[in-house]
């Protein structure tokens, strides 16, 4: 018997941030769009904080109200802290336009909530449904599909957009990856009931918390709290560094946590109620980031470093980016994918990399930690810090490598 096959005009894999708020884009220029999702939602994902400039896209997919009335915490800026060394930036006070606040979510709330528009605004949404193949080589991609009852079916599309995060479909199936360039790295984390006092002078709960380990510049913890009395707690580092802990991923995590004054003392009452996860070697890259008739959103194409929280934006830039690609595509315009989509989405990556690169280097701690900052520097810096990495007009954007170091030597002298 032959195999089904069902034909779209464009199917996303994935229904996570990127795939969602493509496909609410999509749907307002009256495309008919499928969305297949392995998982079953809502299920548990990291990358909790957000940053302002992901507004703007939710906003443009039209799932700002529905994001806004969730409930979720909000979110103003970002404090750093190192020893007896503390800081923060309140992302209104920024040299780019735009939003200066959104928010700190769980990605398991967040997610359903944009699948759900997606699927309100007319998107099919297909959940526990697995993708087992691809071929791009014909006129027109083909997937094939594994459904909860177990058929093999195949769909037809005109576009193919791979929104599946860590899972890299596109990439491992097509061998499209290539290395990422940064260390191996992992992160062990988990979500507990903190039991931080309302209004504590060491605690903004409008902020993400980045936390520098006392003595390894490089290993950093993320607290990140959550507006019903909980917060994501995790610590990120070398691999190699990570294997030196026995026991639990709990175990593991506690003993770290254990090594930095400051958090033991804010964490001092916290229930850790939820076992802890580990995962490694996130750090991802791809030789393209489009192909015939396919583009990479998101994490399937690369995926940095979590210290700057900038995984969800760039998941939405790459949303926002193909979609106006695709737009010209079906009025019938010749789209130079590379240019329009590929190109632009690297710049601010590659924006991200560099702060990304200078903060393991501890180049950049020296920078934010500087006891008398210039402020208009320091809101050039916030700005990226809230996710405008693509605003030219700042010259940390613009000039990214020779600023940084140039302000590195100043805050070193």
């Amino acid at each position: 018997m032959d195999m089904r096959t069902e034909t779209t005009e464009i199917l996303i894999i994935g229904a996570g941030p990127a795939g969602s708020v493509a496909a609410g884009m999509l749907r307002q220029q009256g495309r008919e769009v499928l969305i297949l999702e392995k998982e079953q939602f809502p299920r548990f994902s990291i990358g909790e904080s957000l940053l302002p400039q992901s507004m703007e896209y939710i906003e443009a997919a039209g799932m700002l109200k529905a994001v806004v009335e969730a409930g979720f915490q909000y979110k103003n800026g970002a404090a750093f802290a190192c020893g007896d060394r503390r800081t923060q930036f309140d992302f209104r006070q920024k040299f780019s336009k735009g939003w200066g606040t959104t928010y700190q979510v769980q990605r398991a709330d967040f997610d359903k909530v944009l699948a759900d528009e997606a699927a309100r605004m007319g998107a099919t949404v297909r959940f526990r449904h697995e993708v087992l193949a691809v071929d791009v080589d014909g006129e027109q991609p083909v997937v094939t599909v594994r459904s909860p009852e177990g058929e093999t079916y195949r769909v037809q599309a005109r576009f193919l957009l791979d929104a599946s995060g860590f899972a890299r479909i596109l990439p491992r199936l097509l061998k499209l990856e290539s290395p990422s360039g940064f260390p191996a790295r992992g992160a062990i984390f988990t979500h507990v009931a903190d039991r931080v006092a309302p209004g504590s002078a060491t605690f903004d709960r409008n902020k993400i918390l980045i936390t520098v380990h006392p003595e390894h510049q490089d290993v950093w913890y993320w607290t990140i709290p959550f507006s019903n009395g909980r917060c994501s707690l995790g610590v990120v580092a070398e691999t190699s560094f990570l294997s030196r802990y026995e026991g639990t991923e709990t175990e593991r995590l506690k003993a770290i946590v254990g090594e930095d004054p400051g958090l033991c003392e804010l964490l001092a009452e916290a229930e850790w109620d939820t076992p802890a996860r580990q995962i490694v070697g996130y750090s991802a890259n791809v030789k393209s980031l489009w192909g015939k008739n396919y583009a990479l959103l998101g994490n399937a194409g690369e995926f940095l470093d979590p210290v700057f929280s900038s995984g969800v934006t760039i998941a939405f830039k790459s949303a926002s980016l193909a979609s106006a690609c695709l737009a010209r595509e079906f009025a019938g315009e010749t789209v130079d994918w590379e240019a329009d989509y590929g190109k632009p989405l690297r710049a601010g990556v590659d924006t991200f990399r560099c702060f990304v690169e200078a903060w393991y280097a501890g180049g950049f701690q020296k920078i934010i930690f500087h006891p008398n900052p210039s402020p208009d520097i320091r809101e050039m810096i916030c700005s990226i810090l809230a996710g405008y990495a693509w605003d030219k007009a700042n010259p940390y954007v613009a000039e990214n490598k020779r600023r940084l170091a140039v302000l590195e030597q100043l805050c070193s002298a």
